[in-house]
């Protein structure tokens, strides 16, 4: 077993070789619990040891508090990863991005508003996604090893909600203004409120993954929260302020989003590959009539990410405007696509930011007395 190397990534953290789903067991495939367990039932005395056949990442026989023997190993693999790119924001200096702040031509008023806008969107959803690993996911997972995964990302939320708090304190920002835009600004409050609908559907006291309707509800909800939301709806504002940094504006800020990019794409390529694993267990929830729901789910996703950019820039900015950003959505959602097995929504569409590639490929030196070594860490060692 090794821990993921980083340049199995592409430019817009999909892998590009994606590990072989793990097929699964005649005997384990033809039951299904009414039920899924959660691991707080009641202990049973003598029980036999689990068996890798009784694994699933839903509606599991096996004991889900019995982390060995791994069944899947892409997500242990990923927890290690996860584990081995710790970080902190207050590692991070701000100096440099408060002395531009306070200055009176350091940035633009197109510049500023796009920074506020970002800043708003991104400070709400780490703590949307948060709430949705913890409330939602967690609970119907009834495999251990993705459940250890997901605690890991439950922290790396955390993480990332605390580098926004971070920003907003040292730039001296609005607590209010910031933290309630999703509720203020219609193109980050339409996100919101759509991706918060399908975590809605899993809190019904009758849901049960156990039901063709509540897994495909499940499916769902992975789909708006890790294709949609972190794996589309995060890259324009990765883009915008990964633009400023290459330009040595807010440098501070554009590091910490490196580092919080290089976390979203383990979460993106988790979720991905616990879709397809689910597929794969239960292939007859993979129906036309579904595929077509997702591709749907798609397309208004990319309609709502373009409005986003619109608002944000309206008048273009660091040598980019709304539809470059389009273009972008386009192709990355030709990337979803094609992950899930979809047809292509954009066929043709190109990446007009190959630059991003730079902040998926984090080994760059620097002066360990002036900034934090990007390939600092805690625990252990990164194949780059």
């Amino acid at each position: 077993m090794s821990v993921l190397n980083w340049n199995d990534y592409d430019d817009n953290g999909a892998v590009t070789e994606a590990p072989e789903p793990t097929q699964p067991e005649p005997a384990a495939a033809a039951e299904s619990p009414a039920g899924a367990p959660t691991g707080l039932e009641a202990l049973e005395s003598g029980a036999e040891r689990v068996a890798v056949g009784d694994k699933r990442i839903i509606n599991a026989r096996a004991d889900v508090n019995q982390l060995l023997p791994l069944k899947y190993h892409w997500a242990w693999e990923k927890y290690l990863a996860g584990c081995n790119n710790h970080w902190m924001p207050t590692e991070v200096s701000m100096q440099a991005d408060i002395a531009l702040w306070k200055s009176r031509d350091g940035l633009t008023d197109d510049e500023r508003a796009m920074i506020m806008r970002n800043l708003g969107f991104f400070a709400s959803s780490e703590s949307l996604v948060a709430n949705n690993v913890v409330l939602a996911i967690y609970r119907y997972i009834t495999n251990p090893e993705c459940r250890q995964y997901l605690l890991r990302q439950a922290f790396e939320e955390a993480v990332h909600t605390h580098t926004f708090q971070y920003v907003v304190d040292s730039l001296g920002l609005s607590e209010g203004e910031v933290f309630n835009m999703y509720r203020e600004v219609p193109s980050i409050t339409d996100k919101a409120a759509w991706a918060l609908k399908y975590t809605r559907n899993l809190e019904e006291g009758n849901f049960d993954t156990s039901t063709d309707e509540g897994a495909q509800n499940f499916l769902r909800d992975l789909v708006a929260f890790y294709v949609v939301f972190e794996g589309m709806w995060f890259y324009t504002g990765f883009a915008q302020i990964l633009s400023l940094g290459r330009r040595n504006k807010m440098t501070g800020i554009a590091e910490q989003y490196q580092y919080i990019l290089r976390d979203e794409s383990l979460h993106l390529n988790f979720g991905i590959d616990v879709i397809n694993q689910i597929k794969l267990e239960n292939p007859h929830l993979w129906t036309p009539e579904f595929q077509a729901e997702v591709i749907e789910m798609l397309k208004e996703a990319t309609q709502l990410e373009i409005a986003y950019a619109e608002d944000t820039m309206p008048n273009g900015l660091l040598g980019m405007n709304a539809q470059m950003c389009e273009e972008y959505m386009h192709f990355i959602c030709n990337r979803r696509c094609s992950q899930l097995g979809l047809p292509e929504l954009f066929p043709g569409a190109r990446n007009p930011f190959p630059w991003m590639s730079e902040a998926i490929d984090l080994k760059k030196e620097k002066n360990f007395f002036e900034a934090r070594v990007t390939e600092y860490q805690t625990g252990g060692s990164l194949k780059w």
